[in-house]
């Protein structure tokens, strides 16, 4: 073989080497490009997956389509009501507000007049119907009156509340900003409805007036709301977008059984709870769920358990984890179990029976890390912090946070679930589906200020027209204290004690103490009970 032949064979051979390298450089790039993709697929159908039973995305989420889930068992019990209910039929009243009777004309035998005849009753119908709704017209004359000794005239004066010559008064007023802000419906719906029920021919400007109205002189009660609830014991919060002009912004909510406010920010998470001013400042325990920006706040903390079912189902689901399932079932079992001992009264679990819960609860967790299989690695490409599947997230959050989530075996008075902040949202959401968006950041902080305070008088049975009718008499119904503080206003050391001992037993006798009117009356009625 000559030089030259040689030569020829090296090139030949470089030039094949370097075309298989590039041959594997471009399998390599296919690999991870595969790779991507499969861990894309992945993230999708875990997407898909979710849905309103095992993820915190709402029910109106889910589509059209039903997916199956498991039947409950069959009740023994039959169908209707049970013995015992009390049933709600419609009965007679012993004052009827107006009664016709039905008389013969002439005698069926003889044809007799009987007109002037006296007769008795035999038989009574009653019929309950609305009355014809119409405005009610209240004239006012102011009377100028001459003195017969003096001759001077004087007049009177017409009430602070009368102004013009022709107005509304306070309860059309409240009617109307019932329907706006309560029972949702726009304002053109609102002067449709006020028209057909009452003949009440109301413009939208009239009622942009009035909610401007309710709005200023609601502060002062939104502000005593906010003072009441960093001073209580339990504090719900959660949080939901809402649209202000378009554009994304956060609706908050704080609660307890008796109060609620609603607050609103362009952010969702510290800086926004900062700005509205109860989480720098309480020192109670805080129910939610696992957002981490409530986790920067010195405070007691309970997690949802709501939350935590759901998240549960679907790691055993959707990730096919065996432990996801027993950790649902056993949290149902810790709800059961506390739920029996609170109705018998308990203060606390049988130690034995918490000390099994717990050693159960740690039995599944460290299941879980045991079987737990390390995501794929990461993409090359992708730098930052490699993230983790959504079990070893849950298995992450039920170790770390095992004090915040078994709060409630150790305080029977703790609730499960955040459901009383995530029902007082949920009318958040029915708003924004009806109106798309807040057109101005003053009907925002209208909505919010005004549901505040009818959320709270609802909590504390207080009827939603009368509470809004007295905010436009210029004063709004105070707001009444709840259980979760000790009250200013007691005479004595003794009665500070009764309430305590009141406090201590109330949940088993399920009393709800409301205000100071009502814990004179328990105290009167168990003092012998408790002290004896």
């Amino acid at each position: 073989m000559t030089e030259e032949e040689a030569q020829e064979l090296r090139e030949e051979n470089a030039a094949l080497k370097k075309e298989l390298a590039q041959k594997d450089s471009r399998i390599a790039e296919l690999e991870s490009l595969l790779m991507a993709a499969l861990l894309r697929i992945e993230e999708l159908e875990r997407r898909l997956g979710k849905d309103s039973h095992n993820s915190s995305k709402p029910p109106s989420s889910d589509g059209l389509h039903r997916k199956v889930r498991e039947k409950r068992k069959k009740s023994e019990k039959s169908s209707g009501g049970q013995q015992g209910h009390p049933g709600h039929t419609l009965s007679q009243v012993a004052k009827p507000d107006r009664v016709l009777m039905h008389r013969p004309e002439t005698c069926e035998n003889c044809h007799q007049d009987l007109q002037h005849i006296p007769g008795k009753v035999k038989e009574r119908r009653q019929v309950h119907d609305l009355p014809e709704l119409r405005l009610e017209v209240e004239e006012h004359h102011v009377v100028e009156i001459c003195c017969p000794c003096c001759q001077a005239r004087s007049r009177g004066s017409f009430p602070a509340t009368v102004r013009t010559a022709a107005q509304y008064g306070p309860r059309v007023q409240a009617l109307a900003v019932y329907l706006s802000h309560f029972q949702l419906l726009p304002m053109e719906r609102v002067c449709e409805t006020l028209s057909d029920l009452c003949h009440c021919r109301l413009s939208e400007g009239t009622l942009l007036n009035w909610i401007e109205q309710a709005t200023h002189l609601l502060e002062p009660t939104h502000q005593r709301i906010k003072t009441l609830l960093v001073q209580s014991e339990l504090l719900h919060a959660d949080e939901t977008g809402v649209r202000i002009k378009g554009i994304l912004h956060w609706v908050h909510v704080s609660a307890t059984t008796f109060l609620t406010l609603y607050s609103w920010h362009r952010k969702r998470g510290k800086e926004a709870m900062d700005a509205i001013g109860i989480w720098p400042n309480f020192q109670g325990r805080a129910m939610h769920d696992r957002w981490a920006s409530y986790d920067q706040y010195d405070c007691a903390h309970s997690l949802c358990g709501a939350h935590l079912l759901r998240d549960c189902l679907f790691v055993a689901e959707q990730e096919k984890q065996p432990w996801g399932q027993r950790m649902f079932g056993l949290l149902l079992q810790m709800v059961q179990t506390t739920d029996q001992a609170r109705s018998t009264g308990a203060g606390a679990l049988v130690r034995e029976v918490r000390n099994d819960l717990i050693a159960q609860y740690f039995d599944i967790l460290a299941a879980g890390f045991a079987a737990h299989h390390p995501q794929a690695p990461p993409i090359p490409h992708k730098q930052g912090r490699r993230k983790q599947d959504a079990s070893k997230n849950l298995l992450d959050a039920l170790l770390r946070r095992a004090q915040d989530v078994l709060a409630f075996l150790d305080d029977l008075t703790l609730p499960f679930t955040n459901n009383l902040a995530e029902r007082d949202l949920r009318m958040i959401k029915v708003q924004q589906k009806i109106s798309g968006t807040f057109r101005s950041n003053d009907g925002a902080t209208a909505f919010c200020l005004i549901r505040s305070y009818l959320s709270t008088m609802r909590k504390q049975g207080r009827s939603m027209l009368a509470a809004l009718a007295a905010v436009f008499q210029g004063s709004p119904l105070p707001i009444a204290l709840g259980p979760g503080w000790l009250p200013n206003l007691f005479i004595s050391t003794k009665e500070k004690f009764f309430y305590k001992v009141l406090k201590k037993y109330a949940l088993a006798l399920k009393i709800k103490v409301i205000c100071y009117s009502h814990i004179k009356r328990e105290l009167q009625a168990f003092t012998t009970l408790f002290v004896g």
